[in-house]
């Protein structure tokens, strides 16, 4: 309706979308790499204690969670949107490198880095997270999609990226008005939304081939 490219419009609506899947992935693993490793590294009472807050957390529905906070902070920017996608998210990643690092925390070089007297943060960081890397670099990759989605869905109703700013979503809920006239303008983001979490989805299922090699074949 103002003249404007669909092509150019495209491109730059992708930059938002892969840039809050990528960032949203990333956030969600920092986090729960670090409360799971703490929780594993503690055990006992602060374990159980940190698990059931995780439990509390993942009892609530995430996307309505990210509906309310985007609906009460009043705020259509990046990164208002990327804090209401990831403040529940990260809690099924610590529960994955909690039950990970478990394993580890027996090990005889970890025994050693306690009787050292290093803090439990440096050996999260440099004895459980690297031995658990590859498990977590194909958890990131399979939730690239999902964000990507989830602001997809967002914007298409009216609470994610508000204008000037664009994504997919924003440019599929703008096309809705002239779906019977111009489909094309509605095809063009709805494919660009499928393509790219397909192909997120590909890569997390190739690199947890590569990385573990019980999985090949």
């Amino acid at each position: 309706s103002l003249g404007r490219d669909l092509f150019t419009r495209v491109a730059v609506g992708g930059r938002v979308s892969i840039a809050i899947g990528v960032f949203g992935a990333l956030i969600v693993a920092v986090v729960g790499c670090i409360y799971g490793g703490l929780a594993a590294y503690f055990g006992g009472a602060v374990d159980m204690l940190m698990m059931r807050i995780v439990d509390i957390l993942s009892s609530v529905p995430n996307l309505l969670l990210v509906i309310l906070l985007s609906v009460v902070l009043n705020s259509s920017s990046i990164g208002t949107l990327l804090f209401a996608m990831t403040v529940t998210s990260w809690c099924p990643v610590a529960r994955i490198v909690r039950a990970q690092m478990l394993q580890i925390s027996k090990s005889e070089y970890v025994m050693a880095a306690r009787l050292m007297g290093v803090s439990p943060i440096k050996i999260v960081l440099r004895h459980f997270i690297p031995n658990t890397i590859s498990i977590i670099i194909v958890n990131i990759t399979f939730r690239i999609p999902g964000f990507i989605f989830n602001e997809a869905f967002l914007s298409y109703v009216g609470l994610g990226v508000a204008a000037p700013n664009t994504s997919w979503g924003a440019l599929a809920s703008a096309a809705q008005t002239n779906l019977l006239f111009y489909p094309y303008q509605m095809l063009f983001p709805a494919l660009m939304i499928a393509l790219t979490t397909l192909s997120f989805t590909l890569m997390g299922d190739g690199l947890r081939d590569a990385l573990d090699p019980r999985l090949r074949r």
